[in-house]
């Protein structure tokens, strides 16, 4: 009778959740629908399953533990549904589903045990809260079906355990189906795996998936859209999806220089705060880390609880919490949902500065400049050759129309630390008999500061401009020593036509080693540790390059814990140096104490900006010298003229 009783209840109950559940998830795709058009990637929804199980894989792997304790639980997770869905509510039947049930709940089961062992002692960036209970649900969940499922294998008795037992596995895959099937659609922990699945296929940025690379800022038609971000519903609807994806794990807090530094940024409850613009309520429940020096449930919106769509600067974030981010990239690179953190930032940002005028610290004092002067100093831009007076460089121009290499200058041209970067870069470049040439003073700054700052009109006049004066011209190839120009010209100046084959200055030197046009020594005994540029690494997947010239000098590089993909920033991007949104302690600092920890005399960077924010903290730390700087002392002398050239460098 048990037996007859108890599998009709589940029916219905399994019916019940589901109806619930779609009506869940209508609900909370009307509020994703808030948001402005964007493009759907219907195609992309047909992509879940490979991009879930393979191109989240080198994220999610980079904790073993946590990786394997996820393969375990979600997939258990998901092959238990459609078990269940298959057997209670379609009503199929079958010795192999039975089985396939049993071991699936087995496998979620013991997923569950080891979530539950990671919540007893968690690490300060995994919120608590509801997810604390999240491992229970699981187990109950897990467990309920198990031992339901094993009168129907044969492992039990039909009758096991009478009503008791059947009333206790009634109640416990009661809550576990009420956590799990409407959990996905009307919020608690389980949110992410009906908006997180979507996100991922219907992801802004296609491009992110199958191994490529989308980094570049997205542009504003400044006739057409809004001019940034004021309230949630001014993001792209599937901006808004990607926000609900969160699975608070934290991994974007804990990469994050500025929240480390004690700024009031926490990427995880900037997002979080997006779903409450989004959804209502407040953040006064928010069980993870606030921004640091703001408490929770301290802001203006923390009273707000209806549907309302409400200001996000200075009411739901403090508007010093969008100008902390460097816009490094790291909490981009260490999401497992692929939330673009950065783009979100960069659109309040927009609103601030083009629609209030309010860039704090010396950030409106640099865009008058840029809109002045061309640069971010105010330097006369007649001065920009003044560095190479004895350089006697070839310039485009009347006389020169044609050279293999534009070297594009940057505003190391203004700075007296980065001119020794240059020079060097130019004797490299004439030992290896490389057909350069320059714009000159018709070089214009490379808009990224005032993109990231949020003036995108600025950033959008300097982009034509330089694209109109580099049409006049034939070149092969731009080659430069800054990440920051190098990532604009490469992929941010192609939505305005400029479509070029551009190197940073490693990666061509990097090429004409391996080619013997440039011949080093490679019996360096050096003490050297390397700083990878988040606008070289994370933005641009340039690793190895540095790392072999270093190597071909004989170098043997004692890296930092933090390296490569997880490299610390320097703190000099996205314009943070002009903001100046002061914390407990300074970025640089702690990017210097990563260096100290290896007992490296020396820090090879790549960056002009790294090297004015390492060189500007407090001796006694190791020395810093650029790439080029380094291989021009290694450099293999071979002919009079080139060593006459060499010489004249040092001076």
């Amino acid at each position: 009778m048990v037996a007859d009783f108890l599998p009709n209840l589940i029916s219905i109950l399994i019916l019940v959740s589901v109806v619930l559940a779609i009506i869940g998830a209508v609900r909370r795709v009307r509020l994703w629908r808030q948001g402005q058009v964007s493009t759907i990637h219907w195609a992309g929804l047909l992509a879940i399953p490979r991009r879930y199980l393979v191109d989240l894989h080198h994220v999610v792997s980079s904790d073993k533990y946590i990786s394997n304790t996820h393969v375990a639980t979600a997939g258990g997770f998901v092959l238990t549904i459609i078990s269940v869905v298959l057997i209670y509510l379609l009503g199929i039947s079958g010795s192999i589903l039975n089985y396939a049930l049993l071991t699936s709940s087995a496998l979620m089961f013991v997923g569950a045990v080891f979530v539950l062992l990671r919540r007893r002692n968690p690490p300060p960036n995994l919120s608590r809260g509801p997810w604390s209970r999240l491992p229970f649900s699981l187990l109950i969940f897990s467990s309920s079906f198990f031992v339901l499922t094993l009168p129907a294998t044969g492992k039990l008795p039909a009758d096991t355990g009478g009503w008791m037992l059947a009333i206790m596995l009634l109640l416990g895959i009661a809550w576990g189906v009420g956590e799990m099937f409407l959990g996905m659609t009307w919020g608690g922990p389980m949110k992410h795996a009906f908006a997180g699945a979507l996100h991922l296929g219907l992801h802004r940025r296609q491009e992110r998936f199958g191994g490529g690379r989308s980094t570049g800022l997205i542009s504003l038609n400044l006739q057409k859209d809004k001019l940034g971000v004021e309230k949630a519903d001014d993001f792209k609807w599937n901006q808004l999806l990607s926000f609900d994806a969160c699975v608070e794990c934290g991994r974007c807090e804990k990469a994050c220089p500025a929240f480390a530094a004690g700024q009031p940024l926490n990427p995880k409850k900037l997002i979080q705060d997006m779903v409450v613009g989004m959804a209502g309520g407040s953040d006064a429940k928010f069980a993870g880390s606030p921004y640091p020096g703001v408490d929770v449930g301290t802001q203006p919106a923390s009273t707000y609880k209806g549907g309302e769509i409400i200001p996000i600067i200075d009411v739901l974030v403090p508007a010093k919490t969008v100008w902390s981010c460097t816009t490094c990239r790291a909490c981009v690179q260490e999401c497992p949902m692929m939330i673009e953190h950065v783009d979100a930032i960069v659109d309040m940002r927009r609103f601030e500065t083009l629609e209030k005028g309010q860039t704090p610290g010396k950030g409106a004092e640099v865009l008058e400049n840029l809109k002045t002067t061309d640069n971010p100093n105010g330097y006369a831009p007649d001065s920009r050759m003044n560095w190479a007076a004895d350089q006697n460089l070839a310039v485009f121009g009347e006389q020169v129309q044609q050279a293999d290499v534009l070297l594009w200058i940057g505003d190391a041209a203004f700075d007296m630390r980065n001119q020794r970067t240059l020079r060097a870069m130019v004797s490299l470049l004439r030992a290896a008999n490389v057909d350069f040439a320059v714009l000159g003073d018709k070089e214009c700054d490379s808009g990224d500061s005032a993109r990231r700052l949020g003036d995108e009109a600025t950033f959008q006049r300097l982009a034509k401009t330089n694209i109109a004066t580099m049409k006049q011209y034939d070149f092969k190839h731009i080659v430069t020593a800054d990440p920051h120009a190098f990532h604009c010209l490469k992929n941010e100046y192609q939505d305005f036509g400029g479509q070029y084959d551009v190197y940073h200055h490693t990666g061509f030197f990097a090429d004409l080693v391996k080619t013997n046009r440039i011949k080093l020594d490679n019996k360096k005994e050096l003490s050297l540790t390397y700083h990878d540029p988040c606008y070289l690494g994370r933005y641009n997947g340039e690793y190895d390059a540095p790392r072999y010239l270093l190597q071909a000098m004989g170098i043997q590089i004692k890296e930092m814990e933090r390296s490569k993909t997880k490299a610390r920033c320097c703190g000099g991007g996205g314009g943070a140096p002009v903001t100046d949104i002061p914390g407990t302690q300074r970025i640089p600092d702690m990017r210097m104490d990563d260096a100290k920890s290896t007992n490296a005399e020396i820090i090879a960077v790549g960056c002009p900006q790294c090297s004015l924010m390492l060189e500007g903290v407090v001796e006694p730390r190791p020395e810093v010298k650029d790439i080029a700087e380094l291989m021009l002392d290694a450099l293999s002398v071979q002919d009079s003229a080139v060593e006459n050239s060499l010489a004249e460098a040092h001076l």
